[in-house]
């Protein structure tokens, strides 16, 4: 039974790569440290379901603490690495920058350091569509220049990249950088705009809509990221040894490393998303109208065709269906609350 080292397994996207990965025979071994960035007892849900399985093993602890994932590598000694241990969110990077300075940055060196010590058959490290910052040529592109992010959690992401890529040239590590575009879904994440939106309109709030509604995002549903996820672990890449790269891939001509997108590759303007929940909940959105919050972008928009070269696999679950799925889980979670669309 191959193991799996999945950070963040009690996380909103690390709870359903870490179940996927059990189902397909592999034994998952689960860092997490529950912090209370958002609700602990949301975490502590998706950990009870993890549990209940003989094969998964969670670990508390947090991946900046020194010594730790070494240990852990040493001890366990994973053949898949699925990173997605991080402090998220654009907004928060700005009131509490350290955050994601201790977490981001001195995490994914603990990591890396432990994988120079003990490789893994591969390492998949989650990175953003937020990576791509002032860029506004689109579809986003792997190959295209991500020089000027607009936050601080973009930066701490981008510069996770250029961390992993050093060691993989280095020490002959197999790196996946995998950026992902708005994930949504069941047992999704609580500062997030399809949870916040539900929860809201749920209640007969008022939503805040930035930049006037002026807004699109590659909304991903959490089931098709996974599936890219785990088809990614079999797409090993391995540095070229001519130094030549085909065309389109974003593999480095001097390491095992490229980076991938996975979205959904369709740029949905914030005003139809909203009319997706209010189909989903039978209900109409209140809004309030507001300009755009620093450290945002007004569009994002993925080509997922290395995904699709790679994998064979692109993500299609449609937004409207994507949110009845979430709502149908929130009703359930939560309790029903307002009438059944």
């Amino acid at each position: 039974m191959p193991t799996a080292l999945v950070t963040g397994a009690a996380g909103f996207i690390g709870f359903f790569a870490a179940q996927r990965l059990l189902k397909d025979g592999y034994r998952v071994v689960g860092l997490d440290c529950m912090s209370d960035y958002y609700d602990v007892s949301l975490k502590e849900a998706r950990l009870a379901l993890l549990e209940a399985n003989p094969d998964f093993r969670h670990v508390f602890g947090k991946v900046e603490d020194p010594g730790l994932l070494m240990s852990l590598f040493e001890e366990e000694r994973p053949d898949v690495v699925i990173h997605l241990a991080a402090q998220a969110g654009v907004r928060y990077s700005i009131e509490n920058p350290r955050a994601y300075m201790e977490s981001n940055l001195i995490g994914t060196f603990e990591l890396l350091e432990a994988a120079r010590a003990f490789p893994p058959r591969h390492m998949l490290l989650a990175s953003t569509s937020s990576a791509y910052g002032a860029n506004t040529e689109m579809p986003y592109q792997e190959t295209q220049k991500a020089d000027h992010q607009v936050s601080f959690y973009a930066a701490t992401k981008k510069s996770t990249e250029n961390m992993a890529h050093s060691y993989a040239h280095l020490f002959d590590l197999p790196i996946t950088m995998f950026r992902f575009f708005t994930v949504y879904g069941p047992w999704g994440r609580p500062d997030m705009a399809p949870y916040k939106f539900t929860k809201a309109i749920l209640a007969g709030e008022t939503i805040d809509v930035y930049n006037y509604g002026d807004m699109k995002r590659d909304f991903t549903y959490v089931e098709d990221l996974v599936e890219a996820i785990r088809l990614l672990i079999d797409a090993v890449p391995v540095r070229p040894a001519d130094g030549v790269v085909p065309h389109g891939d974003s593999l480095s001509p001097v390491a095992p490393w490229r980076v991938v997108n996975i979205g959904n590759s369709d740029a949905v303007q914030l005003t139809d998303f909203i009319e997706a929940i209010e189909e989903a909940t039978g209900l109409k959105a209140t809004r309030n109208l507001m300009p755009m919050q620093a450290g945002d972008v007004p569009a994002t928009w993925a080509d997922a065709s290395l995904l699709k070269s790679l994998t064979g696999y692109q993500p299609k679950t449609d937004v409207r269906d994507g949110m009845k799925a979430f709502v149908k889980w929130y009703r359930e979670f939560y309790g029903n609350l307002g009438p059944e669309a």
